[in-house]
């Protein structure tokens, strides 16, 4: 039967690059693929991974109806055999119900990937929705490490290192961005509540008041 699975993980754990091993196998056995995308870190209308890998996708927009896009496509002779979903948590909610309707009308295989919570641990409205109508839900077993070592749980938006808990719930960064830009870093859900990332934990680390000890 035909499912609807959302894989789900925090920025770094490879996402992207499953999205990818995907595609390859199954157009390695001559099946084609319908691949969606929002906002990937390539540019518009890219699939890519932090390995260097990347492939062409459809640009979702806004209001884009992607049950009737692929209807089109099918109309026109052209096939789909399955769906690649990629940045799944930057789709409206009504957009993932028809990729739910993707699965239910034309039997395709909807493959999901997204990141469930935003910088503030609130849930996307597109990753919300997956998780109330998946029939499976995946959690990458790549685990992203907090720079403490711990598993990172938590996406943390960043400007200068410095962790931020205000601003829109999209704004398209990626990790190791440059000193005063936007950027994201995985943490554990510790060190999340406490702001603490890895630029300020050195700080810390170097201030003379960390660890005050008493004259003997």
């Amino acid at each position: 039967m035909p499912e609807l699975v959302f894989f789900s993980g925090t920025m770094d754990c490879g996402k992207s690059t499953l999205a990818l091993q995907i595609e390859h196998n199954r157009s390695a056995r001559g099946l084609v693929g319908m691949i969606f995308t929002r906002n990937d870190r390539a540019g518009e209308g890219k699939l890519s991974s932090r390995l260097g890998l990347v492939t062409d996708a459809v640009e979702v927009a806004d209001d884009q109806d992607l049950y009737g896009y692929l209807v089109e496509h099918l109309s026109q002779g052209r096939r789909a055999d399955y769906v690649i979903a990629d940045e799944a948590q930057f789709l409206a909610p009504g957009q993932i119900d028809q990729l739910a309707r993707v699965v239910d009308d034309l039997g395709l295989d909807v493959y999901a990937f997204g990141i469930t919570t935003d910088f503030r641990s609130k849930l996307f409205p597109g990753s919300q929705r997956l998780v109330e109508l998946a029939d499976r839900i995946e959690v990458l077993q790549v685990e992203a490490l907090c720079w403490c070592g711990a598993r990172a749980t938590h996406n943390a938006r960043t400007i200068g290192g410095e962790m931020v808990v205000e601003g829109a719930q999209v704004v398209v960064g990626d990790v190791n961005q440059a000193a005063g830009e936007v950027g994201y870093e995985v943490l554990c859900r510790r060190h999340h509540r406490r702001r603490m990332t890895a630029a300020t934990a050195r700080a810390a680390a170097l201030s003379p008041d960390v660890l005050p000890v008493s004259p003997s």
